[in-house]
């Protein structure tokens, strides 16, 4: 990360930039020398440091003076002064005037590397959220993320707003919707990035495995034990941990587990040391997890501990309108990974895709237009490119409501608006859509019929 940061040294005292210059250069830093505060000011405008070290007393131009000029151009990079032992007066000043900090010469290299590292740290993390809002901006798009709807950039930005964050994290959706995809997302955001992302389905894991499985286990500690295993708390050290599926855990070690999250210590599996750890939890489910903690299938504790923040992901007929932008990604992802020579979808195709109420969400998009592209003989996925259920949505058993002869036009009303209703999987919005009518009057037909809203 340091060799990114570029850091400009104004110091008059040759022997003293060099030292500096030597030591910056040896810690991953990108430095460049001014021996006076002209100079500096110069190298600010066209070097562009992102950290400055500038001592007090320079010829030409004191730093005092040099700060006061960079903050009238309109310029807010780090400042650090350097000040000798009679300059203390000075240096306050200088943090009036907008330095980060100062400090006393003999400077202590150990200090300053540690200013400089926490100075870096900032500043990446500044410019990645800088780099996020701008693409939340311009495409709705997260990583693989993607969604130009309000119930998607809701979720974009909660992944923005948390993930610089330690904190645990309990992410919700039907399955099919991504939760995994936003937990490694999360990861790959945070400063943890470096370290360990480790997955665990606690649904596919047996009951008498689990807890080796996530504190690990010591040579002998049951039969079959033959040698030391690190669970996947221990190889997530560092990094971040995916409980998914956790309210298929077994009660019993949901308590071990909550210890071992809020004390940030374990103990293997027959061992008898404790281990420290630093791991950052976050559990998916796609179950109703409140209802989980009522149904005593969730400790209620270790949902508070974990819930610090939650993020629900809307099902894909709740947000059709990212149909094409999901779409258009899958072509080109499969066409790539295929070497076919697709480039998109005609109108028909694309209309049929965003009328399917889509019970599989995402992940039964993604392989729909997976086996669409490997079929598809020319450059557009056509309607027949589709399975059977899309192909047939226009004949008489997706398409058209049988009319009983002598029905009233408010039977047959109402018939319709309940198999619209059915077929966008009980997406409102979309049915008036359909219907084409608003959703205000929609709701108000339904109550006139005495229907649930």
């Amino acid at each position: 990360m340091a060799c990114e940061i570029r850091v400009l040294v104004a110091e008059d005292d040759v022997g003293t930039h060099d030292e500096w210059r030597e030591s910056l250069t040896a810690w991953g830093y990108r430095p460049e020398v001014a021996e006076d505060g002209v100079r500096a000011l110069e190298m600010v405008e066209t070097f562009h440091p992102q950290i400055v070290l500038a001592d007090l007393r320079m010829p030409r131009k004191n730093g005092l003076e040099l700060i006061t000029d960079i903050r009238e151009l309109g310029i807010s990079v780090p400042i650090i002064m350097i000040s000798g032992q009679g300059d203390i007066p000075d240096a306050v000043e200088a943090i009036k005037l907008g330095a980060l900090d100062y400090l006393r010469k003999p400077v202590d290299p150990p200090h300053l590397r540690q200013m400089l590292k926490q100075i870096a740290e900032n500043i990446v993390m500044r410019e990645e959220n800088s780099s996020l809002k701008r693409r939340l901006a311009q495409v709705g798009e997260l990583g693989p993320l993607f969604g130009n709807s309000l119930s998607m950039r809701k979720v974009i930005t909660a992944i923005e707003r948390l993930a610089q964050s330690s904190a645990s994290v309990v992410i919700t959706g039907e399955s099919g919707t991504g939760k995994e995809l936003v937990a490694r997302t999360i990861h790959e955001l945070s400063p943890r990035r470096g370290a360990a992302y480790v997955p665990v389905n606690c649904a596919a894991i047996p009951d008498t495995l689990m807890e080796s499985e996530l504190f690990g286990h010591e040579r002998g500690a049951f039969t079959g034990a033959d040698r030391r295993k690190e669970g996947c708390f221990e190889i997530a050290n560092g990094g971040t941990l995916l409980l998914d599926e956790l309210t298929e855990m077994k009660i019993e070690l949901q308590a071990k587990l909550l210890r071992v999250i809020e004390e940030q210590k374990l103990r293997r599996v027959g061992g008898t040391s404790e281990i420290p750890i630093d791991v950052r939890v976050l559990a998916a489910s796609n179950r109703d997890v409140e209802q989980a903690v009522r149904d005593n299938k969730l400790r209620q504790d270790l949902f508070y501990r974990l819930n610090v923040f939650n993020i629900e992901l809307p099902p894909l007929r709740e947000r059709i309108d990212d149909v094409p932008q999901l779409t258009q990604m899958f072509v080109q992802h499969y066409a790539s990974q295929n070497s076919k020579q697709v480039v998109g979808l005609d109108d028909e195709c694309l209309e049929a895709l965003r009328a399917h109420p889509w019970p599989g969400n995402v992940r039964q998009l993604r392989n729909v237009i997976e086996r669409a592209v490997i079929v598809c003989e020319g450059s557009s996925i056509r309607k027949r490119d589709l399975p059977e259920e899309f192909r047939a949505a226009s004949s008489s058993d997706g398409g058209f409501v049988r009319i009983r002869l002598g029905s009233s036009l408010e039977d047959v009303e109402k018939e319709m608006i309940s198999r619209t209703i059915e077929f966008t999987g009980g997406n409102k919005t979309r049915a008036a859509d359909i219907l084409g009518v608003s959703a205000k009057t929609l709701y108000n037909k339904l109550e006139r019929f005495g229907q649930e809203h």
